[in-house]
């Protein structure tokens, strides 16, 4: 056992973290692969009430497996990454028509299944069944680079290698689930991205970075790239009930899936004029948003219609009309359920 997994395991007893949602009994291997999916890319507290609720409707593997994909894209709507509730929903109907309900204990199969991987699978197998196999996320990444000094970026090839070696060197043999917490616990909580905690720290004393004072510039920023920016119309088209029209996104692309508000690059007035009558005196301009993803930018402009009369848009199936409480259901994209909610009152 390394100096660095000793310190953390008896870290984690006295100062980890012991009361997620996904730590507590029923402990099983489908509670902690629901989390850890929903921990990519996302924080511990945003994850939190959207896992309560994810279990709340669907307890078991099997109840996921039978559930309907726009239900559990529904349910994810906010949360951002949607393929990861496509992958979610796809890997349970395998294991429950493969695996009888369970993911599978050996690392090669559970790694190939959608949306796990290398490192979700290693959590899964260390946190679920305590066996010895490395994870590395990205609190992982930054203490590893860290405690042993790693100045080059650490999303290059090579510094990845390096740090899938050094993780697997200090992953114990015996618990090896407590372990993957408790590096995980520290990179969240104590070594974090700013200003660590290093007074705290109980590896501090052997830490490269904290013993050259370069805990602030490890790990090394990734190459600043300037985003592109797209720039988009959307239509919100609502008739004189209050309906909206919406249209589903392609199974491919951003926002897979969900069901969002038709686009338009340019011309908003003569696209919307596809789907619908409406006067020139009803149309109205609201704010532009922002929404930043990770290789771009995208602008949108909405443009709101008021009392529309809908033509044959019901006909294509991707597309259709919906009240207020009805559209609220939907698996809609944050920034769209956000431009709903602050929509202009219906005239009187």
């Amino acid at each position: 056992m390394s100096r660095l997994s000793e310190d953390l395991l008896a870290w984690q007893i006295r100062s980890g973290r012991h009361d997620l949602p996904w730590q507590c009994p029923p402990r099983s291997a489908y509670r902690i692969w629901i989390a850890e999916v929903m921990l990519q890319q996302t924080q511990v507290a945003t994850v939190i009430p959207y896992f309560q609720r994810f279990l709340a409707m669907w307890p078991t593997l099997f109840d996921l497996a039978s559930a309907d994909e726009d239900a559990v894209l529904a349910l994810w709507s906010g949360l951002g990454y949607y393929r990861r509730a496509r992958y979610l929903h796809a890997t349970a109907r395998i294991c429950a028509d493969q695996c009888d309900g369970d993911l599978p204990r050996d690392f090669d199969a559970l790694a190939a299944l959608p949306g796990i991987g290398r490192s979700t699978a290693g959590a899964i197998l260390a946190q679920a069944w305590d066996l010895p196999f490395a994870i590395l996320d990205g609190n992982v990444k930054r203490v590893l680079t860290r405690y042993h000094g790693i100045a080059v970026w650490p999303g290059s090839a090579t510094v990845t290698r390096q740090l899938w070696q050094l993780a697997e060197e200090h992953t114990p043999s015996q618990h090896a689930g407590r372990y993957a917490q408790a590096i995980m616990d520290l990179g969240a909580t104590v070594c974090t991205p700013r200003r660590p905690r290093c007074t705290d720290c109980p590896v501090a004393h052997h830490c490269s970075a904290r013993g050259q004072g370069r805990e602030a510039q490890l790990p090394v920023q990734a190459p600043r790239k300037s985003l592109p920016v797209r720039h988009i119309h959307w239509l919100l088209l609502r008739d004189a009930t209050g309906r909206m029209l919406f249209q589903q996104r392609p199974a491919d692309g951003l926002w897979p899936r969900l069901w969002s508000l038709p686009e338009a690059p340019h011309s908003p007035d003569q696209h919307a004029a596809l789907f619908a009558d409406f006067d020139e005196a009803d149309r109205q301009a609201l704010p532009a948003l922002r929404h930043a993803f990770t290789h771009f930018t995208l602008d949108v402009h909405p443009v709101l219609f008021q009392g529309v009369r809908p033509r044959a848009a019901c006909a294509i199936p991707t597309m259709a009309w919906h009240s207020p409480s009805d559209a609220a259901k939907l698996a809609l994209p944050a920034p769209v359920r956000r431009l709903l909610t602050h929509l202009p009152e219906m005239p009187r």
